[in-house]
């Protein structure tokens, strides 16, 4: 790789201006056995202390995050996370054009060139997955969500068409993601990244075969509808995920996000499951191989 990229994320609900603390939360205790990382964007900064990819790599070692599927949501970004999973043994890409990636590239004619770039990029051995793909109400407004489901429909067809499995991002889109998914017909593989839904919408993703995976929100005070659900979803239907810089699991709720803070995570839901820690990490790493393979 010739450099690290230098974007910045913007600001979202859980910023707070200048004054938001943007240095990163001390690594906590290392986990027992090692778990993955389902969903990072390392390739985006958050601060001046910003863990480039080899940094964010050993830091997550240390406390026993061992493999990072790396995200991009947009063309810069899948041509990074493509680039970065062939320099380093313990990434995989993700490719896909983000829900809100697609209208702004229809607007300058360009997201039927897009998606027949992601679709090339998607046929590499480095890349495991499609996404993150899908539908988000809650930053496009009513003229955007036409081509968001044009997009949508698409990234179903590539994944299903090169075998591979289909990361979805999900917001404030419940119904029309089931929807379109069964019009297009359900992959063999099939995640959805930062469930943001109930115990009743987690039980209609598995029994169509979902897997779910839970993000730091899971252990944030208000999030008690997202513990239900993670109590409703059987061991070896769990992933867990940072989608890294954002969502910062409790008590470092705001600051910047990393791989190395899994744990945090994982011993949250181990307390929700009611289960051994060691034995959770054992089941959700498993679960991890088996739906992107073994790296």
């Amino acid at each position: 790789m010739s450099e690290e990229p230098t974007r910045k994320r913007a600001a979202t609900e859980e910023t707070t201006g200048s004054r938001r603390d943007r240095t990163p939360p001390p690594a906590p205790e290392p986990l027992p056995v090692p778990v993955a990382d389902n969903h990072c964007h390392i390739d985006i900064a958050d601060g001046d202390e910003w863990l480039d990819t080899e940094r964010a790599i050993a830091a997550a070692a240390e406390v026993n995050v061992t493999r990072i599927v790396q995200v991009g949501c947009d063309l810069p970004g899948a041509r990074w996370a493509v680039e970065a999973a062939g320099k380093y043994d313990a990434l995989v890409a993700g490719v896909a054009l983000h829900p809100n990636e697609a209208p702004r590239l229809a607007v300058d004619a360009t997201l039927e060139a897009a998606l027949e770039e992601i679709e090339q990029l998607a046929t590499r051995d480095e890349v495991r997955v499609v996404g993150e793909t899908g539908l988000d109400y809650f930053r496009t407004g009513e003229d955007g969500i036409a081509t968001q489901h044009e997009s949508f429909r698409r990234h179903i067809e590539i994944a299903k068409r090169l075998g591979k499995p289909l990361m979805i991002h999900d917001r404030d889109a419940h119904e029309d993601i089931l929807r379109i998914l069964g019009e297009e017909g359900f992959p063999d593989r099939w995640v959805m990244h930062c469930f943001s839904g109930d115990a009743d919408f987690a039980r209609r993703c598995l029994d169509r075969g979902a897997q779910l995976s839970f993000s730091g929100t899971v252990t944030f005070k208000n999030a008690q509808p997202l513990r239900d659900a993670l109590m409703v979803t059987p061991a070896d239907r769990i992933l867990v995920e940072t989608d890294a810089p954002f969502l910062t699991p409790h008590p470092f709720r705001g600051r910047p996000n990393a791989s190395y803070l899994i744990p945090l995570t994982m011993r949250l839901m181990a307390e929700v499951k009611e289960v051994e820690l060691a034995e959770l990490c054992t089941v959700v790493d498993a679960n991890t191989s088996d739906f992107y393979g073994i790296w």
